[in-house]
């Protein structure tokens, strides 16, 4: 465990983190290199400037990451880090609250009682014309229009009436499995090539998921190094497709090739 100049042991997250990189002569940047992260990730772990970095998940994944190449316990930080988020808040139920002035009370029950007087009269107008309006009968100079006569072939029989085509409803990709394994917790959300939401959330650590789709599938992973995908039993490997900040957005076709996706389909939209 690191500790200061003085010998007293090192309790904040930060300053643990700040400690071990300068032993290492690292400094913010080169650290930050290392991580494949931006500089000011690594400048908020050590601020424990942790609102700044998203979700809980998130947090971790950078804090196990950053500890692992400055020499430091990641168990140790994640506990730390639990009891962090877990600190007791103030009780606000012993605020004093002022009472309430009693003109408001004054005024509250006759907007009650008008708000009821007009929905009760909304419903008997509406009680009222429920039946409609009655039929009128036509005029007696008015006859309805013959309907037009249909066209007649060259034999002077009466032609059958012609059908429009009717469109044809385009096809859809074939169908393909993904199965996802998740080595540690990850955001997650995956469409098929019609459109339809498969998989959606914050998917914990060891779980497995399998799903079935048309390709192209459309998958988008906030940990991306923490999920192990395989189209059709074959492995699907995102490479350099991989975000600084660890997530990915991806388009995976029938056949297992991987390209970027753009960020507006990314989110469904």
């Amino acid at each position: 465990m690191t500790a200061e100049a003085g010998g007293s042991e090192l309790r904040g997250i930060g300053a643990r983190l700040r400690a071990a990189r300068e032993n290492r002569g690292l400094t913010l940047l080169q650290a930050a290199e290392r991580l494949h992260l931006d500089v000011r990730i690594v400048q908020a772990l050590e601020d424990e400037d942790f609102t700044a970095l998203g979700a809980d998940v998130y947090v971790r994944g950078h804090l196990r990451r950053y500890a692992e190449v400055v020499g430091e316990s990641p168990a140790q930080l994640q506990q730390l880090y639990s009891e962090t988020r877990h600190a007791p808040r103030p009780d606000l139920t012993r605020i004093p609250r002022g009472e309430p002035e009693k003109t408001s009370s004054r005024l509250l029950l006759p907007a009650l009682l008008l708000v009821v007087g007009f929905a009760l009269a909304g419903l008997l107008w509406w009680l009222l014309t429920l039946p409609g309006e009655k039929a009128h009968p036509l005029p007696a100079d008015r006859t309805p229009a013959a309907a037009p006569a249909a066209p007649t072939s060259a034999g002077g029989s009466a032609a059958p009436p012609s059908s429009s085509p009717v469109a044809a409803r385009p096809g859809t990709g074939p169908q393909a499995r993904l199965d996802l394994t998740f080595s540690a917790g990850s955001w997650v959300e995956i469409s098929d090539g019609e459109g339809r939401r498969l998989l959606h959330g914050l998917i914990e650590g060891g779980s497995t998921r399998t799903l079935m789709g048309s390709a192209p599938l459309l998958v988008v992973l906030g940990n991306a190094p923490a999920v192990t995908l395989r189209l059709n039993g074959q492995p699907v490997l995102p490479g350099t497709l991989v975000r600084r900040d660890g997530s990915a957005h991806l388009l995976i076709d029938a056949a297992g090739r991987v390209s970027a996706a753009a960020p507006r389909l990314a989110h469904g939209d």
